[in-house]
């Protein structure tokens, strides 16, 4: 995973992933894993600052609130449809003025249910207590869960020192590349919140979808497509400004034709999945007076579905994939995963270099589904390196983070679906729709994934943090190489231009992988101890 996020939820630093962000970013809106198929930004030795997730709450492409893959890419909320707590919300039932559906425009006169509503549209105290506990007990299982899978004391090294290994206009290209990218990215993180407490706190979204006829589902649908435009209009002129620091530090490589395809196909794919989620969602409040349980038990089995298809799906929409040519680097690779007990049959090389210059590799999907890819672009470094690198995917893959990382967000899916359904009743008041069956809530329950995706973001990048470190450890305790280990990450910093200095609250809120000094500072600490010498 990389470094920073642009306004378009697109890492760039540290080897950003832009071939897979923009499928990434669609999925993670939905609540699957931010990347799905991939344990939480663990893909990338090379990520490492705070930066990586500036933009988290930024795009309609943004991040989960159950985030969980490998490689996550982050997890993030993007966009008031972004980052997906896996759906769910509060079907309080006083449809009043109904129409045939059920969900009458706001104020009608009336208080009777509507149509084919009977009594799954009310919430009693009763229920509330079911669901209540169901989340409190649900919530117990998730930070069990979390315990239990990270590993919470990895090796770590002395303080890191930047100064040591980097040279003071390495310091301060980083530093000045962190400083340009910060204004898009924290504009757009403050656009995409204030849209969403705009759809959560007053009836904008209501008047807006309002004017949408036909029925329920087809509106559903439509209102999906609007908020979501409307979100991709506010943060388009972020996107292209971020793109063009990019270019000037020479990070992407894209025209503005391909730039503009990306985005395209990205919001295309986030309105699909979203409006699937959104059409079940009513519909099982239209039928089921507890329509949380349903609910829960389908957000968890949809993220664990997008995280296993999502490589063979999603991402081939945005990217080649060509099996690694028959040569010395591959027999190497395949013989280390051999060597490391963990069944690879193939490296798959992605055509990285039409969008960008930095460096990454990754590991997608699970069981029948996983498997290690490589950026093109990342080919070019020594072979030692390459192979360093590998052998940090192959410990996300021998310690199924991906698997763990799809647990825990589809737990934490099914745990913002009952946690909709507690606390959408009191904001139906505010944003005046009569029920979550009316379509016109909509763009609350967007908002809501997208406020929940982001305050998930510091958990969830705290436990990518420590699975990071693990995996770094693990390719050390492979290649056992700590000289080509410090190699590898001061090229990756700095072709990815790293922010070797990150302050210390983006990285508590953003970094989803240790700082590169940082990992540095660990691989000398591991030569000391294993008996190598010291790098």
């Amino acid at each position: 995973m990389s470094e920073r996020q642009d306004p378009d939820d697109r890492e760039t630093n540290h080897a950003p992933e832009e071939e897979t962000r923009e499928a990434e970013g669609a999925l993670t809106a939905v609540g699957a894993p931010s990347s799905p198929a991939t344990e939480p930004a663990a893909s990338d030795p090379a990520n490492s600052g705070p930066n990586e997730g500036k933009a988290r709450s930024g795009g309609p492409d943004g991040g989960a609130a159950g985030n969980g893959g490998e490689e996550r890419r982050e997890g993030r909320s993007g966009g008031p449809d972004g980052a997906g707590a896996g759906g769910g919300g509060e079907e309080r039932g006083q449809d009043r003025g109904g129409g045939p559906d059920g969900a009458g425009a706001a104020g009608a006169g009336g208080g009777g249910k509507g149509a084919g509503m009977d009594e799954r549209g009310v919430t009693t105290p009763a229920l509330r207590r079911q669901a209540g506990v169901a989340l409190a007990l649900l919530g117990i299982v998730i930070l069990a869960v979390a315990a239990f899978t990270t590993p919470w004391h990895v090796l770590t090294g002395g303080p890191p020192d930047p100064a040591r290994d980097f040279t003071a206009a390495q310091i301060a290209r980083g530093e000045a590349f962190d400083a340009a990218t910060s204004l898009p990215s924290y504009l757009s993180l403050a656009l995409t919140l204030i849209f969403a407490g705009l759809l959560v706190a007053t009836p904008f979204g209501a008047k807006v979808l309002g004017v949408l006829k036909g029925p329920w589902w087809l509106r559903v649908i439509i209102g999906t497509v609007v908020i979501t435009a409307i979100v991709e209009a506010l943060r388009w002129p972020l996107g292209m400004w971020f793109e063009t620091i990019l270019r000037e530090y020479g990070l992407s490589t894209q025209d503005w034709a391909g730039w503009t395809a990306d985005r395209l196909k990205n919001l295309g794919v986030e309105t699909v999945l979203l409006s699937l989620m959104l059409l079940v969602l009513v519909a099982l409040a239209r039928h089921v007076r507890r329509w949380w349980i349903p609910a829960a038990l389908g957000a968890f089995a949809f993220t664990v579905a997008a995280s296993f298809v999502y490589p063979v799906v999603f991402e081939p929409l945005f990217n080649e994939f060509t099996p690694m040519q028959q040569g010395a680097l591959r027999t190497n690779l395949l013989d280390l995963a051999a060597r490391d007990g963990v069944p690879v049959e193939d490296v798959l090389v992605a055509d990285a270099s039409r969008r960008t210059t930095a460096l990454n590799a990754y590991v997608s999907g699970f069981g029948a589904t996983r498997r290690i890819v490589v950026y093109d672009t990342l080919l070019r470094a020594p072979q030692r390196e390459v192979e360093l690198v590998v052998a940090h995917e192959l410990g996300h893959a021998k310690y199924d983070d991906v698997l763990h990382g799809t647990l825990i967000g589809a737990l934490g899916s099914a745990f913002g679906a009952i946690l909709l359904y507690l606390v959408f009743d009191p904001l139906r008041r505010r944003t005046k729709v009569t029920s979550i069956t009316d379509p016109r809530a909509v763009g609350a329950l967007l908002g809501l994934m997208t406020i929940g995706g982001f305050l998930l973001g510091p958990a969830q990048n705290l436990i990518s943090r420590h699975i990071e470190a693990r995996a770094d450890v693990h390719a050390l305790d492979l290649t056992r190489d700590p000289a080509t280990f410090i190699a590898m990450q001061k090229r990756l910093a700095t072709t990815n231009i790293s922010d070797l200095t990150p302050n210390a609250v983006e990285y508590v809120l953003y970094a989803s992988h240790p700082s590169s000094p940082e990992r540095i500072a660990m691989a000398r600490t591991w030569a000391r101890l294993n008996g190598v010498p010291i790098p």
